[in-house]
This record gives C-alpha cells, structure tokens and sequence, in this order.
C-alpha cells in the first residue's frame, strides 16, 4: 500500500513565486527517489479556527499564506530509503534550493493510506 509524507507551512505571501519554483525543484528531485506524486497547494479559503486551525497550528500571520502539500510513495519502506539520501542531496541544500519561508514552523508527518477510493 502506498505511503504519504503530509506538509503544512506558513509561507510569505509575497514569496508565492519562490515557493512555487522551490518546490517544484524539490518535486523533480523526490520524483527521481521514488516518489509517485507531489502535490503543492496553495491556501485560499483557509479560515482561522477558535480552537485550532491550520493558520494556528504553523502560526501564521497577516502577510503569510498556509500551503498544505502531500508527497505519495509507493513504500514506506521506498520512502525510508529514500530520505537519508534525499537529504545529502546537493540540489536540496539551502544554498542550492533555500526555503522561502520559516522552516521551523512547518508541521510534517508520515501516513500510512488506509482508504484510497
């Protein structure tokens, strides 16, 4: 059964472009470990919550735009794989593909897919 990586971030509105170049550099990258789809979106009706929201839980703020993204795997073992690797990649170090937003602020997770219609 395949395997997702979820991702969501507050991202500088006015960094939309670098985001969008980002990430689709990044997306040629996990696309040659493994990956099966890479999928990058961009908040539009994203509402802030009274108890918990997306824009609260990456603490985003007026200039900021939430992006919501999921990576699909085949594995997750094609994916534990993947990642040590993915990580020393030279195209994915900050001086090569930097983050235009606050990394430390990025809510990250691993999925095993238990209902795919």
């Amino acid at each position: 059964m395949s395997y997702v990586d979820g991702f969501v971030a507050a991202v500088p509105t006015a960094n939309k472009a670098k985001y969008i170049r980002h990430a689709s550099d990044a997306a040629a990258v996990f696309k040659e470990y493994g990956a099966l789809k890479i999928v990058e979106c961009w908040g539009d009706d994203v509402p802030d919550g009274e108890i918990t929201s997306f824009p609260m839980a990456v603490k985003c703020r007026p200039d900021e735009t939430v992006i919501f993204s999921w990576l699909v795997w085949p594995s997750r073992e094609v994916r534990d794989q993947a990642m040590p690797r993915l990580m020393e990649d030279p195209r994915l170090k900050p001086d090569v593909n930097p983050m235009p937003f606050d990394g430390k602020r990025l809510i990250y997770g691993g999925f095993e897919v238990v209902v795919d219609e």
